[in-house]
């Protein structure tokens, strides 16, 4: 299992693993992938205290950090410090769905929480204005290689001043237009990420979105994203041309992630179709568990979800909770999961995913080699 991106980047195997866990990151890249830390809920001290720490225990391999920069949100042209912004924000937020969500949460039997733990109203990384400080803080640090936006193409500005640094410039997509516009803006590695994938996602499909990017882009490599749970799934990815997988729901099935038994247990309950595309979280159509919180949202007696970033500052109260009493917030929890969460039986360690990875990816090389064979091709 090798591909250009793996000689590029320093790794042995083109599997690079998002998450939100530093030890994750760690994990994954000493046992040969690349792992990426999602930095869009650290300010820039904290997102330097986790690659601090990430370059303590990486030793000489590589990752990458992913960022959220959308080309379309509530602010975007505004002309202020990240401080401005947020108070313009602040006041745009309607008190009825502060109200709401507040309920909600009460209705569950789950605490508010209070003072630095409360992140309701809390901007945080969804815009240009809170995210080019953390591209800075990662420039900062040599292993940190690859910088990856999760929604739209980024700022030129910002590509060039990755670029400059000498580090490379990853984003995701949903269609074939989407991957042509990064290709025009000079992004190193498009990830098209199918519908059935975890967070942030589109409409189409993997295995019909994933030929189409490759050929728009060609011969710009192109990683596989949405529904990549198994070796056999990387091998379809490399068959439709791309040249490794970005993979995200694996991760909260890991020894190493910061989920609780309870949370990995509700994973493992969950099938396929257990999943729903919300905008009840973030203002975006994001895939996840769906729960008490996402058909309250749904119900159209209920507020409206708001643009991005306005409802992810409604429902910070939801995500601060989730942290703090991740066993008891379940019916009402910020679970991003793609359709992969069916395949989920056990947690393991990190390493072993990647080995086992490795080892059905080349079963199923073997199995396609054995039909040609069987059939006498």
């Amino acid at each position: 299992m090798r591909t250009q991106l793996c000689n590029d980047l320093g790794i042995e195997f083109p599997i690079f693993a998002f998450t939100h866990c530093r030890d994750v990151v760690v994990a994954v890249s000493k046992a040969g992938g690349f792992g990426v830390l999602g930095a869009v809920g650290f300010s820039p001290e904290q997102l330097e205290i986790e690659l601090n720490w990430i370059d303590e225990h990486i030793g000489d391999h590589p990752y990458g950090v992913d960022i959220v920069i959308p080309n379309k949100y509530e602010g975007m042209d505004a002309d202020m410090s990240a401080e401005d912004l947020t108070r313009m924000l602040q006041d745009m937020v309607p008190q009825q769905h502060l109200d709401f969500a507040r309920k909600l949460m009460l209705d569950h039997g789950v605490p508010l929480p209070e003072g630095e733990d409360d992140n309701t109203l809390q901007l945080l990384g969804w815009t240009e204005t809170t995210a080019s400080p953390q591209v800075d803080v990662a420039l900062n640090h040599p292993k940190m290689t690859l910088i990856a936006n999760a929604l739209g193409t980024p700022p030129p500005d910002m590509i060039e001043r990755i670029h400059a640094a000498g580090r490379k410039v990853a984003a995701l997509c949903g269609s074939p237009y989407q991957a042509l516009k990064h290709a025009a803006a000079d992004v190193d590695i498009i990830i098209a990420q199918g519908g059935e994938g975890g967070g942030h996602c589109g409409e189409v499909g993997s295995m019909v979105l994933w030929p189409q990017v490759v050929k728009a882009v060609a011969p710009r490599p192109v990683l596989a994203a949405g529904g990549i749970g198994s070796g056999q799934q990387i091998a379809a990815a490399l068959a439709l041309g791309c040249q490794g997988a970005w993979s995200g729901s694996q991760w909260l099935m890991v020894e190493e992630a910061e989920n609780t038994p309870v949370q990995q247990q509700a994973y493992i309950d969950a099938s396929s179709r257990d999943t729903v595309r919300s905008r009840s979280f973030t203002g975006k159509p994001c895939r996840m568990l769906r729960n008490e919180w996402t058909d309250a949202w749904d119900d159209p007696a209920n507020p409206d979800p708001l643009g991005m970033p306005l409802q992810y500052m409604v429902s910070g109260v939801a995500v601060a909770a989730t942290h703090r009493w991740p066993d008891q917030t379940v019916d009402v929890a910020f679970n991003p999961v793609g359709q992969v969460v069916g395949q989920f039986e056990r947690v393991e360690r990190s390493a072993a995913v990647i080995e086992r990875w490795v080892n059905e990816y080349l079963e199923a090389c073997e199995a396609i080699e054995g039909f040609n064979a069987a059939a006498g091709a």
